[in-house]
């Protein structure tokens, strides 16, 4: 075996999917996907956190009397906030695997990964709250 091949199965999972095609190639990546997942859920508290308000306000925004566009904007804000998150805890995870030192580039990177986060919880909040303040408010008038 060359030391080429040798290293490809050593080197990660993201070359031996490269090299596969078709049916296997998505059943690869559905696997990796949830290892992501299962990953973030394990070492993330804020992932977690982040979820289980997902859990809660999703089924909320099923259920409000707003339109389809509204309700695509209430879920796809907080699945914004998921995918930052776990954006954020892949850069932190790349950090950390170099060194825990404390070094000004790896604690800009990781600053700044935070400030997305923080970025995409603001505009979840802006967006629920323009959005089901005022339906709230018409279904009060109504009453």
């Amino acid at each position: 075996m060359s030391n080429s091949e040798s290293t490809a199965g050593s080197v990660g999972d993201s070359r031996a999917l490269k090299g596969k095609r078709g049916l296997r190639r998505l059943i690869n990546a559905m696997r990796y996907s949830a290892d992501g997942f299962r990953a973030a859920w394990q070492q993330e508290d804020a992932f977690r956190q982040e979820v289980l308000l997902a859990v809660v306000i999703i089924p909320v925004a099923l259920v409000l009397p707003v339109t389809v566009v509204e309700r695509l904007l209430l879920i796809g804000s907080v699945c914004l906030v998921l995918i930052v998150e776990l954006l954020n805890t892949a850069i932190e995870a790349a950090i950390d695997r170099q060194s825990f030192d404390i070094n000004p580039l790896a604690k800009t990177a990781k600053d700044v990964g935070s400030g997305a986060v923080m970025l995409a919880l603001a505009l979840a909040l802006l967006t629920w709250v323009s959005i089901v303040v005022p339906s709230v408010a018409a279904l009060l008038t109504r009453s």
